[in-house]
């Protein structure tokens, strides 16, 4: 495991001098490396916007299609109005209808034209639009060439959707991933909210008007979200993993980061390997959001970055109450004021081929627009009702964001980008520099809502979601303040970039030269020997972390220590790449012994669960060889994890039957021992054997044999296991289209070292390859690697580059 591989030969070793010595093309040229990488040289960002945007048109025509076709609100118009959308993080949670009608009003509404008006920073940097517009004019070069009658994927071979792109279909397809974090709760509640007494009508992909549901109480609602949120994110969102480890923690170098985000392995969220460079000016390699010309998460030659799903809340909600006689009229400050509406309507295919038109009446209010249902949990307009603010509506920030890290110098001028674009959507950021540091830093566009503003303007159910009394891991402190009274609004702070958000400087921050990390949990533990401290709304502190962020910090302990088991002390490129693909379960490590015993303390073998008397005496002596680890070959760990799950691990880790609790002064190790005396841990078994013998799956079946990805027909094993594990590797089965696949986890994995002087050295796998399209020689190739623990050798110097047995050349002339 954690070997470096290369197609045909191997790599060319580090070349001496400056990253880029070649002279810039007269040209933008495209040069394809093993497995389809793409480094693109061109004499400005306009030429490498336009080999970036051929080079990714000729790799996923059909997801770049599918996507502008989303943010242009036509699914209905071409795919029918009750087919599934995905318009933020998760797969399929909305009907093509409700995410048209919701980005019909953004459209409307100019959001994106207004935005891409303004000046820098508000508004996108005079570069970023110079690589958009060769973007664009890529993509459609590509398009042009092929014909859409011959675009190998079948996907969207000869669809009258697939068409040449405008910039404006850049930008709102960036706009919609700097809302995402947003999108995905809101989007149902926001189309279908009706005022109490009217309907969205019987129209396709309607739902019930939210006044219909059950009013719960504000207890219930409160717990309700917060739950559903927690389940949003565990099953289906989004996370990551960044560590970065300074010059103390590194044999042999000056700094290392890992990269391993957990992205969707299907759709518009997947992640694309390239290499940008302009001789002399611009040079960095990683990679991107497919779709947008530059690099999302990566390194230069002094800086490797990344980015982490952060704990901080997006968007708050409103509480208004409405006049029982107009309950589009309601009260600010004394006030009755009334809500605006807007008729959003679309085109929608009907059944028998014809097209039809769906016109919806939306509301907004002072705050935002109105919803009634947050991840579904209904909000019913009746004596009230809740307006959502979203704090990156107004965010194409982003772009100047990475425009500039892909050219930051050290971890320093990181942190001004930070702070000086506050574009960050909802991650945080990692990285690391060739003079030894590691930075964490979690300023993004943050709502201004210091502790003492929501303790004055939370609602009784804002109290219990944002407060989160019985917490769940990962879940963002929501806000719902008394939208009764004005000064309950965010206030603006003079500090901050865009109305409404938090001055950056008051964001958490900490550059250490041992290491820094974070796993999704809040910025509290990114180094357990320094602590942080934060405002409430972004995250929580001195709660138990997930098991994910235990096993993140003890490898890295571990590894600078050398108490790991492996040779030496401090991190090599090999000790990284060997210590993620590991496999490694903290669950295992706190929980599996207790497991045992509560198995083989069972009468007889004998289990009554859920009306079936269970044998589960085969189970235990399989369990008791596992060890702890995910690998393929592993034998019992899907039997564990099936027992993890249902245990309830990692949904709110401190409520299991543990002996020891958590304790904040020592969170890294506690809880700990779990009871397996308590009924639960031995009926959780008996519910595992019985899952696994009713699915005809061998209780001791190796990995390899359970959890594969189908690709042209081949079963490829899948490493990895559930964020709940603790394995840093996560990997996420469930079923797309009906059929057994991985719905997110590992996506672009890189490892990267600097040294005093030299190119930095690195190695990647991009786990589910570079191409959407079964007919592409890069559908699978890196699959089959991310399989076997494997990793592809960067090529970033023009020696390596020129040195690959795979060298292919693309000029755009």
């Amino acid at each position: 495991m954690g070997t470096t591989v290369a197609a045909g030969a191997p790599a060319a070793g580090p070349a001496a001098g400056p990253a880029a010595t070649a002279g810039a093309p007269d040209k933008p040229t495209i040069r394809y490396t093993e497995y389809g990488i793409p480094h693109i040289i061109a004499a400005d960002l306009a030429g490498l916007g336009e080999g970036y945007g051929y080079a990714a048109a000729k790799d996923n025509i059909c997801t770049l299609a599918d996507t502008y076709l989303m943010v242009n609100a036509q699914r209905s118009r071409y795919l029918g109005p009750n087919g599934k959308a995905s318009p933020g993080q998760n797969q399929n949670v909305t009907t093509n209808l409700n995410s048209d009608l919701y980005f019909q009003r953004i459209n409307d509404n100019r959001v994106v034209e207004g935005l891409i008006d303004q000046p820098a920073p508000r508004g996108p940097e005079p570069e970023v639009k110079e690589a958009i517009r060769g973007y664009v004019q890529g993509y459609n070069r590509y398009l042009a060439e092929t014909g859409v009658g011959n675009i190998t994927d079948p996907a969207c071979r000869g669809a009258a959707w697939v068409r040449p792109i405008t910039e404006l279909d850049v930008y709102r397809h960036a706009h919609a991933e700097i809302i995402m974090g947003s999108a995905d709760p809101l989007v149902d509640g926001e189309v279908n909210a009706a005022p109490p007494g009217a309907s969205v009508a019987a129209q396709p992909g309607a739902a019930q008007p939210a006044a219909a549901a059950p009013q719960l109480s504000p207890e219930e609602t409160g717990n309700r979200i917060r739950e559903a949120m927690a389940a949003a994110r565990q099953q289906g969102s989004m996370g990551s993993n960044a560590l970065a480890v300074g010059a103390q923690g590194v044999s042999g170098g000056t700094s290392m980061l890992l990269a391993n985000p957990h992205f969707p392995w299907q759709g518009k969220n997947r992640m694309w390997q390239a290499q940008l460079t302009i001789p002399g000016r611009f040079n960095v390699s990683g990679a991107s959001l497919l779709g947008l010309p530059a690099v999302n998460i990566g390194h230069n030659d002094d800086v490797a970055w990344s980015h982490t799903v952060a704990t901080v809340a997006p968007f708050g909600l409103f509480d208004v109450q409405v006049d029982p006689l107009h309950p589009t009229n309601y009260l600010v400050d004394g006030v009755w004021t009334p809500m605006t509406s807007q008729q959003v309507g679309v085109d929608v295919l009907n059944p028998d081929g014809s097209v039809g038109r769906v016109t919806r009446t939306l509301w907004a209010t002072r705050y935002g627009p109105i919803t009634t249902s947050v991840q579904g949990i209904p909000l019913p307009w009746v004596v009230s009702a809740h307006a959502v603010r979203d704090a990156n509506m107004d965010n194409l920030r982003a772009l100047n964001t990475w425009f500039h890290l892909d050219q930051a110098k050290d971890v320093n001028e990181v942190v001004n980008v930070l702070e000086t674009t506050e574009g960050v959507p909802f991650f945080n950021t990692v990285a690391s520099d060739r003079k030894g540091n590691a930075l964490y830093a979690d300023i993004q566009a943050t709502p201004n809502i210091t502790d003492a503003h929501a303790q004055s303007c939370l609602t009784l159910t804002g109290q219990i979601l944002f407060n989160q009394s019985l917490r769940q891991p990962n879940v963002p402190p929501v806000s719902i303040f008394d939208g009764k009274r004005s000064e309950c609004d965010w206030p603006n702070d003079s500090n901050a970039v865009a109305p409404g958000l938090m001055d950056p400087h008051r964001q958490p921050r900490l550059i250490r030269s041992d290491f820094v990390g974070n796993a999704n949990d809040s910025a509290w533990l990114a180094n357990p020997e320094q602590p942080l401290s934060f405002p409430r709304v972004m995250g929580d502190s001195a709660a138990p972390r997930t098991l994910r962020t235990q096993q993140l910090i003890l490898t890295a302990q571990n590894r600078i220590n050398g108490t790991d088991g492996l040779p030496g002390r401090g991190f090599t490129p090999e000790t990284m790449r060997q210590l993620l693909f590991s496999d490694h379960s903290r669950a295992a490590d706190l929980a599996l012994n207790a497991t045992v015993s509560a198995c083989q303390g069972a009468p007889f073998g004998l289990v009554l669960v859920d009306g079936n008397l269970v044998n589960i005496s085969e189970a235990c002596p399989i369990l008791a060889a596992w060890n702890h680890d995910f690998t393929p070959d592993s034998r019992g760990s899907w039997l564990f994890e099936n027992v993890w799950f249902l245990l309830g691990g990692g949904q709110a880790i401190e409520k299991l039957p543990w002996r020891v609790p958590f304790d904040p002064k020592d969170p890294v190790h506690t809880p700990n021992s779990l009871d397996a005396g308590n009924d639960v841990v031995r009926n959780s078994v008996a519910r595992a054997v019985l899952s696994l013998r009713n699915a005809g799956i061998a209780l001791d079946a190796r990995l390899s044999e359970v959890q594969k990805v189908t690709r042209n027909g081949e079963q490829i094993p899948v490493p990895g296991a559930i964020h709940e594990t603790g394995v840093l590797n996560v990997v996420t089965p469930g079923t797309v289209d009906g059929k057994f696949d991985i719905t997110f986890g590992s996506s672009f994995i890189q490892e990267t070292r600097f040294t005093a002087d030299g190119p930095p050295q690195a190695s990647s796998v991009l786990a589910y390859s570079q191409s959407a399209n079964p007919n592409s020689p890069h559908y699978a190739d890196q699959t089959k690697l991310f399989s076997t623990g494997q990793w592809a050798p960067e090529r970033y110097t023009e020696e390596q580059i020129a040195a690959s047995p795979a060298l292919e050349v693309k000029v755009l002339d």
